[in-house]
């Protein structure tokens, strides 16, 4: 039994939040259940699952248009921050927990209810994120997760779904745990779990397979502004627009699969699928672009700085001191980042043909030149060499002495 009366209830339309509705005042005694569903883009009529979460017995429904937000607000500060999970996950997932988190706490707070709920299970990250984003938001709030303490199989989920008139799922179960936002999809579970065992075509929705992308290679250009992403092949396209375009060039030509062995913040090792072609070719072109414009002491201290980011996102502390700390450095690091990348597409690769900053490029070509008109002065090298690697010589010295 919990003391809060009303709950708002993170929704999705599945059938674990879809139980969570009359589980939540059958067995916790909530008399008022309130439905929140967010649409990150994902593609689902929400209007549908508006419906259902109504007739599973949600006393209202909210859908929640995050998109724009989702993007700029979460996507950007992340291509920003370069960020890639154990170097090569672009958090697509990761990201959008915080943002659900944060309007759930607001429509507790606009409905005076004093709990929130998730369907998340204790083996996840979600669980982590949502628990702890929350926290920060509404330290009042009380947290229900049935998900964590009912230890239902899926069919005796369904089967006491059923027992409320929430249907089961009319299609063939689906093998796998799939979720999707715009930035886009995680896949795991069922035959996943082998990790030796190779992903079947029907785990991709977003990325054509090497065999089916196109023979001929496409070139794109990337413009962007203080390290935000503004034109896309030359247009200029608003934040939505562009992230929809990344995504479907680069998964034409089959960029954008991560296959890989993910560390859980619960400390169990998973095998994930992500497809995400849209972000990761907006990082590596970020990350280019920086290697002309930043310093080589930034560039070096912001890949420490990137790697524990990215942590902190994964692990649930988008709303934390540090993370806020570590956003006004990447902050500061942006003002140069401006510029052109121009990338070639071709059967699952990316690659870097062409970099440009008319304004803050720290390519000098007279000096990196090596025609024999240069104007370097290659006599100025010795004296450099000799005191850079002066305390070698010492030591080296010493270390003679030593052995006579």
């Amino acid at each position: 039994m919990v003391a809060a009366k009303k709950v708002v209830l993170a929704y999705s339309g599945g059938v674990d939040t879809s139980i969570c509705i009359p589980y939540l005042k059958n067995i916790y005694g909530v008399s008022e259940v309130i439905a929140y569903i967010a649409d990150l883009g994902q593609g689902d009529d929400l209007n549908i699952v508006k419906q259902k979460a109504l007739d599973s017995g949600a006393s209202e429904a909210f859908i929640g248009n995050l998109v724009e937000s989702f993007i700029e607000n979460y996507a950007y500060p992340a291509i920003r921050a370069n960020a890639l999970y154990l170097g090569k996950y672009p958090l697509s997932t990761a990201l959008a927990r915080p943002l659900i988190a944060e309007n759930l706490v607001a429509t507790a707070r606009s409905c005076d209810a004093m709990a929130v709920a998730h369907g998340c299970t204790g083996k996840g990250n979600d669980q982590v994120r949502f628990d702890l984003a929350i926290n920060a938001l509404g330290p009042d709030l009380e947290i229900i997760t049935p998900a964590r303490e009912w230890k239902m199989s899926r069919e005796e989920a369904i089967s006491y779904g059923e027992k409320f008139g929430i249907p089961a799922p009319v299609s063939k179960k689906s093998p796998y745990s799939i979720d999707v936002n715009l930035l886009g999809r995680s896949v795991e579970a069922g035959y996943l779990e082998d990790p030796m065992r190779p992903p079947s075509d029907d785990v991709f929705e977003m990325t054509a397979s090497i065999q089916e992308a196109p023979d001929i290679s496409e070139e794109v250009e990337i413009e962007f502004k203080n390290g935000y992403p503004i034109k896309f092949g030359g247009e200029n396209l608003k934040s939505i627009e562009l992230i929809k375009s990344a995504n479907i060039l680069a998964g034409k030509h089959g960029f954008g699969r991560i296959d890989m062995i993910e560390d859980r913040v619960v400390g169990i090792k998973s095998r994930e699928i992500y497809e995400t072609p849209g972000l990761l070719l907006l990082i590596k072109a970020h990350k280019e672009l920086e290697s002309i414009t930043l310093s080589p002491e930034v560039i070096d201290f912001k890949e420490f700085i990137e790697k524990k980011w990215s942590q902190l996102v994964y692990q649930g502390f988008w709303f934390g001191p540090l993370k806020e700390a570590l956003d006004s450095f990447i902050e500061s690091t942006q003002k140069n980042v401006n510029g052109i990348v121009k990338i070639r597409l071709h059967k699952g690769n990316a690659i870097i043909v062409g970099r440009n900053s008319s304004n803050n490029s720290l390519y000098r070509e007279d000096l990196a030149t090596y025609s024999h008109d240069d104007s370097f002065n290659h006599e100025n090298a010795k004296g450099f060499i000799y005191m850079w690697g002066m305390a070698n010589k010492i030591w080296a010295e010493s270390s003679l002495k030593d052995s006579k």
